[in-house]
């Protein structure tokens, strides 16, 4: 099962989504936090959808999240 190409925004919101707040903006890097502690950064590149490697390892090593709980979050 192949990732979705997901813009920058579009994952935002579902980070939002999964109770990850913006902590800071530091150029086109946002960093997000969640309460339990995990945190990642997201590219923000207007038009630009995000590499599927990059949206993998945001979801294995930052999110602990499986592509199924992505898709379904979307």
């Amino acid at each position: 099962m192949r990732l979705p190409q997901l813009t920058a925004v579009e994952l935002i919101k579902i980070l939002k989504k999964m109770g990850f707040n913006i902590l800071r903006q530091k150029g086109s890097h946002i960093f997000l936090k969640h309460q339990d502690g995990r945190t990642t950064t997201v590219p923000n590149h207007p038009g630009e959808k995000l590499d599927r490697g990059l949206l993998n390892k945001i979801l294995k090593k930052d999110l602990k999240i499986s592509r199924q709980e992505c898709k379904n979050l979307k």
